[in-house]
């Protein structure tokens, strides 16, 4: 296997500087579509998502020990947490603007988990810490995260089902019938089709796109989850922790089957090498430095490792000369203004499809690990874990209220799943378990092999 990976570090050399340019600039359009509609559907700040995508993935790379041809953009797993914090922050009077940081504190602490995992995967190793977190749970919380997110798609759709229809249509054909890397960007070439046909036909308003500046700083101070101290609502700050914590259980199985899916497709074991424990750590770590400057969680994406696939050039130096086109993107506000300005209905269309995308991969995990819905204990499990978490969701409230803080749906089922599982007697799970612990990967491409018979 090293023989492969250093063979593909030899051509990529061989390519010279501006061939490998042109590679960075293919993942950058690989990782674009998905990382930027992050914050068009939550309110976060375009340039600062594309300045600490960038960040992240240099940063993760330092801590991997530069061996990792992985590229972290927005996690779409923490949108139901977004939602529930903005809900909650706007019945208190705040708006979304006002609302956001304080979901970003509660993706703070979800980041710390990625370095509490990893503690426990270099004290104890993965077999013995992934016994609580089986696929019998990840599976069903994963399918929730899409259901729960599915009514904010039908409302944008709405605004005009034609431009919403129109994207999802360009995202099948694409994805079903292109080739090379019309197949690789679906959901990139799905938002500029719609956008450009709404745009023709007048549905766009470009006034901030004209107003905007070509040069400026990516964030702002009062968008930051340091701009909650000003003034703290204590009480909203617990309930953002208690609603967006819970989330990163979800996301901490993806970042490992993401890893699953790279060692797969470079043919290197980069759980044994640097170790699954640095990866968790640079995963953790871009997703904190993000979100205290009010950009999106962070998350190792399948999509560039589908370029990886096709390109077969596995050097890691591609990767970081996409993050740093990403970098250079994030300080020009015009650029991020004409992001802005894209009609709700082209949103709704992508989004319908992406949180669709989630729950089928939540199946998918299932399915591939063999989960016996046969037995009582799995049958429990994964009622208990969808009921709660869309039944809560589409209450009357929406949350469940202890004390002075709320639970969100997601937040409650996951909570359930988890002690559930360690109570319950029959829990027979190993990792890792064949190329099921592959399937966790929100909107990648890899397809893992189908087992010897």
């Amino acid at each position: 296997m090293s023989t492969t990976n250093n063979q593909s570090i030899y051509d990529a050399r061989t390519l010279g500087k501006p061939k490998m340019a042109l590679l960075g600039l293919q993942h950058l359009f690989a990782m674009f579509g998905a990382t930027v509609l992050v914050p068009v559907i939550t309110g976060l700040s375009v340039s600062a998502t594309l300045l600490f995508a960038g960040l992240g993935t240099l940063l993760f790379h330092f801590l991997t020990q530069w061996k990792v041809p992985a590229f972290l953009g927005s996690s779409f797993a923490f949108l139901g947490g977004y939602a529930a914090v903005t809900q909650m922050g706007t019945e208190q009077g705040l708006s979304l603007a006002e609302s956001l940081p304080y979901a970003c504190i509660g993706v703070v602490c979800a980041g710390l988990m990625y370095f509490i995992l990893a503690g426990l995967f270099a004290a104890f190793g993965p077999k013995k810490v992934m016994r609580f977190f089986p696929p019998v749970v990840t599976g069903p919380i994963i399918i929730a995260i899409g259901l729960c997110l599915s009514g904010s798609a039908i409302s944008n759709c709405s605004s005009n089902w034609w431009i919403a229809l129109l994207a999802i249509a360009i995202i099948i054909v694409c994805n079903i019938w292109g080739k090379g890397m019309i197949k690789i960007v679906p959901i990139l070439l799905g938002v500029l089709g719609s956008y450009i046909v709404a745009a023709c036909f007048g549905l766009c308003d470009f006034k901030t796109v004209h107003e905007a500046t070509w040069l400026g700083v990516p964030f702002k101070m009062q968008n930051t989850a340091f701009a909650v101290f000003q003034s703290p609502n204590w009480g909203l700050i617990v309930a953002a922790i208690i609603a967006i914590l819970p989330i990163s259980l979800a996301t901490m199985v993806e970042h490992i089957g993401d890893m699953c899916a790279i060692s797969s497709t470079t043919g290197v074991n980069y759980l044994g090498d640097p170790g699954l424990h640095r990866t968790l750590m640079g995963d953790g770590l871009a997703t904190i430095l993000a979100s205290l400057f009010g950009a999106p969680a962070n998350t190792t994406y399948g999509e560039n490792t589908g370029v990886l696939n096709l390109t077969r050039v596995f050097d890691p130096r591609v990767i970081r000369i996409a993050a740093c086109f990403a970098i250079l993107l994030s300080f020009c506000p015009k650029f991020a203004a004409l992001i802005s300005a894209m009609p709700a209905s082209t949103i709704g269309g992508v989004s319908l499809v992406l949180y669709g995308m989630i729950s089928a991969v939540g199946v998918r995990n299932l399915v591939e690990n063999h989960v016996d819905l046969t037995e009582s204990r799995n049958v429990i499990i994964t009622a208990l874990i969808l009921v709660l978490a869309i039944g809560i969701k589409y209450g009357a409230n929406d949350a469940i209220s202890i004390g002075f803080t709320s639970l969100s749906g997601l937040a409650v089922a996951a909570l359930v799943g988890i002690i559930l599982n360690a109570i319950l007697p029959g829990n027979t799970y190993e990792f890792p378990n064949g190329e099921g612990d592959v399937s966790v990967n929100f909107g990648g491409t890899h397809k893992p092999k189908k087992k010897d018979q």
